[in-house]
């Protein structure tokens, strides 16, 4: 007997029918309620980045805007781990890799909020607890913590808190992208990633100027009441509650654990259809493409210390850097947006990957002080060369969300977007870890830069070894081809959830 009739002969004898049905319609059928809002924002024709305005759009906007907001702790975070903690920077560069750790099971937040139901709500319950251990989190940070352990532990915490809330919001996002344009699915990851930028650019400038003033500590404090928004963004969320387990009268302890047994047995099989899903060759060689263009080494860390212990960078000018560097975020999602979301996918990548590692070169003039010959101060040169990159890089990330949400096919399109970008994040991860290796062994420390252009000219370099990897990205008919008929594309799977 299948798992469905199993699961529906207990839930008639249970009186759970009427239910699970409205269980049911939530889960396989998200988007009907999200094509309503879009229908309702189209006819009064108010629109943001080009999406049409809903209560679901506004909550996606306001939770990408509080991880904006949110990078008012980062300058925090590498001044404590440098000049608090006294880290060098291979050991600063490992914590900053670990502490992503959360952002890279993003698919089991995925499962958890589409199966399990909290107080009623898949979106609205998991917004808030999320703002709650974000704002723990930072507190902890700001009064407890003493040693790299403890700032280890209390990052991933407040790391988990963002990376499950973008998950919730990312499944609503991705909701209205599968099966569009590249042009429609451009405007909604600029959307997204146009409220961080605005969030950055709130936050950013006094990043730098409360740590010369107050302390980093203080700037931990007034961070942890940030992800209290998200908490509350929570009621713009469009859900309807379902209806409560708790109701039943008559065998409500065996109904429970059956039905939590049903539940489980449902997640299984959502994750073996995720499983033949990734497997299909139109979505296996993107992500292999995806984890390998992120994993080329990084050398911020090692940047980061020279410009405050070599160059004398103060938080104060490294908070305008920050400024700097969020409003050039909007202007490269603008740029995107306007000019480059309907460019084939392997010419941006292409492109962008050339002219940003023969950019990125420029920050040998600010480490041999070839600058200061040119009549450029330190400061001035690195505003400017951090401007331009940070636009660059903005504008080459963008294509990796349009094709992560273009490639989800229907009934896995929240775990699958999850999945492919934790698989991003763990190219990521693996960069940085790359970096913190090379930093070691080319003996680049707090204090010797000597090798530090040897460290720039490695990482840049092996940027391009993704290249040759293009040819693994479909072209434009390929992907509106692979899931013109999706029934087809994953028919074997659909078989053999029927037996």
């Amino acid at each position: 007997m299948s798992e469905a009739r199993k699961f529906s002969e207990l839930l008639q004898g249970a009186g759970m029918v009427e239910l699970m049905d409205d269980i049911e319609e939530g889960l396989l059928h998200p988007g009907s309620e999200v094509e309503s809002e879009q229908e309702l924002a189209g006819a009064q024709g108010r629109k943001l980045f080009g999406v049409n305005i809903s209560p679901d759009i506004v909550a996606i906007a306001m939770v990408y805007f509080v991880q904006g907001v949110l990078g008012l702790s980062k300058l925090a975070i590498s001044f404590f781990l440098k000049d608090d903690l006294h880290l060098d920077p291979a050991e600063s560069a490992v914590i900053s890799g670990v502490s992503a750790a959360p952002w890279l099971i993003k698919p089991l937040y995925g499962f958890l909020s589409d199966g399990l139901p909290l107080f009623g709500y898949r979106r609205r319950s998991y917004l808030v607890i999320c703002g709650l251990l974000g704002a723990v989190s930072w507190t902890v940070m700001a009064l407890f913590v003493t040693n790299k352990y403890g700032a280890a532990i209390a990052i991933i915490s407040s790391s988990l808190s963002v990376a499950f809330s973008d998950v919730v919001v990312d499944s609503m996002a991705v909701e209205r992208a599968r099966g569009e344009s590249q042009s429609t699915s451009g405007s909604i990851q600029s959307l997204c990633w146009g409220s961080s930028a605005i969030g950055g650019i709130v936050s950013a400038y006094f990043s730098g100027s409360l740590i010369e003033t107050y302390g980093v500590r203080f700037v931990f404090a007034i961070t942890s009441l940030l992800p209290l928004l998200t908490s509350a963004v929570a009621v713009f969320v469009d859900e309807k509650p379902l209806p409560q387990v708790a109701s039943l009268t008559n065998g409500k302890q065996r109904t429970l654990f059956m039905l939590a047994r049903a539940f489980w047995d449902r997640i299984k099989d959502q994750a073996s259809y995720l499983w033949e899903t990734i497997r299909n060759p139109t979505i296996l060689l993107p992500t292999l493409f995806i984890f390998f263009w992120q994993a080329t080494p990084s050398s911020d860390t090692a940047m980061f210390f020279f410009s405050t212990n070599k160059l004398g960078f103060q938080p104060e000018f490294l908070g305008r850097v920050r400024l700097v560097t969020s409003i050039a975020s909007l202007a490269g999602v603008g740029l995107y947006n306007t000019f480059l979301k309907t460019v084939p996918l392997r010419k941006m990548f292409f492109w962008t990957t050339i002219i940003g590692c023969c950019l990125s070169l420029t920050q040998l003039m600010l480490v041999t002080g070839a600058n200061k010959q040119l009549g450029i101060s330190n400061e001035w040169f690195a505003m400017g060369d951090t401007l331009i990159l940070t636009v660059l890089a903005q504008v080459s990330f963008m294509p990796i969300l349009v094709l992560a949400a273009r490639i989800c096919p229907s009934g896995v399109e929240a775990t699958l977007f999850a999945t492919l970008m934790s698989i991003s994040n763990g190219g990521s991860v693996c960069g940085g870890l790359f970096g913190a290796l090379l930093t070691q062994l080319l003996g680049v420390t707090s204090h010797n830069f000597n090798n530090l252009a040897l460290l720039l000219i490695v990482c840049n370099v092996t940027s391009l070894i993704p290249l040759p990897l293009l040819r693994l990205l479909p072209s434009e008919g390929g992907v509106e081809s692979a899931f013109a008929e999706p029934d087809v594309c994953f028919q074997g799977q659909d078989e053999h959830k029927k037996q």
